[in-house]
């Protein structure tokens, strides 16, 4: 057991981010009456079980192994999952959003100071060290671009101007590391098949930026039509580019897969709830099954490979 808390992943809380996606995807169809309530108690309270395991895990590797964790933090990839903690915490708070509204509030406040810490630790990082090309993968957008996700439910618990704030920031590397990602891909070698699944990671920006614009703005206008529809030209890429991902070796990086297929979902929910165009439903229930089915197949891997032994292990 000691070596598993040693060496347990600070990606593991991506794995909170994809369920608590999912939770939020039921809680948003329930709400629209196209399923029942259970689903999305059911999923509620066991993601939060998960993180509140997850965390407990990580904190006994910090007061055991600190060492571990600075190992974790100074790490040229590693170092942008630590705010999968702070986007764990958000993601949870909209979630009880509806369900319980004064443990939603207390989980924002935690998880926007937090993100706010961690992003600027994290860009303080890259600007003081040295990177290659090759050390850039979609994963470098969830401590910036992860902002996005702070108005959903901040509007309601902060100045509005604190969430046009984090959006701001969000949107702004959004376009500025996708430049890099797309410089990456098209004229240097190929991304490590570890971290192939990340791919999915470029749903989430506009998909979250189109929710996250809706909350503050509720409008549908000019720039979230934009944000939806390029949520759906990568789903299209993607669906294009399949055989990349049929064929991939079991990392804890298939989680990539989860999040933003959850939250492409629940943006063609809201899409549907804002227009009343039977197309959004159609492609929200598509998306809800795709998303459903990744969870599966990915949660299954997951599970027989912490039966072999093979997570909670060190890594390079």
């Amino acid at each position: 057991m000691k070596d598993k808390i040693q060496f347990f992943p600070i990606t593991s809380f991506a794995i909170i981010m994809g369920l608590t996606g999912l939770t939020i995807a039921f809680g948003k169809f329930y709400h629209l009456q196209w399923l029942p309530r259970i689903l999305y108690d059911i999923s509620i309270f066991t993601v939060l079980a998960l993180f509140f395991l997850f965390s407990v895990m990580y904190g006994l590797k910090l007061v055991m192994f600190p060492d571990e964790v600075k190992t974790d933090f100074r790490h040229r990839i590693r170092i942008n999952f630590f705010s999968a903690i702070s986007i764990s915490l958000l993601l949870l708070s909209i979630a009880f959003y509806t369900y319980f509204p004064i443990l939603s509030i207390a989980l924002w406040w935690l998880g926007a100071i937090l993100h706010t810490v961690f992003m600027f630790k994290t860009i303080s990082f890259w600007i003081q060290h040295n990177f290659e090309i090759q050390h850039f993968n979609p994963a470098w957008f969830i401590p910036v671009v992860g902002n996005i996700l702070i108005p959903v439910s901040g509007v309601d618990f902060a100045p509005v101007i604190i969430s046009y704030f984090f959006f701001s920031i969000g949107f702004f590397f959004w376009i500025v590391l996708f430049t890099i990602f797309l410089y990456r891909a098209i004229f240097h070698a190929q991304l490590p098949e570890k971290f192939i699944p990340t791919f999915f990671i470029l749903l989430a920006p506009p998909a979250v930026g189109f929710i996250s614009y809706m909350r503050i703005a509720a409008s549908w206008d000019n720039f979230s039509v934009f944000l939806l529809l390029m949520t759906y030209f990568f789903i299209a890429l993607l669906a294009v580019m399949y055989k990349s991902f049929t064929q991939l070796k079991f990392f804890m990086s298939w989680w990539a897969f989860t999040f933003p297929l959850a939250a492409s979902t629940i943006a063609s929910a809201v899409a549907f709830q804002v227009t009343n165009y039977m197309f959004f439903k159609v492609i929200a229930w598509a998306l809800l099954i795709t998303a459903i089915t990744a969870i599966s197949i990915v949660t299954w891997y997951t599970i027989l490979h912490i039966r072999k032994g093979e997570i909670c292990v060190k890594e390079e």
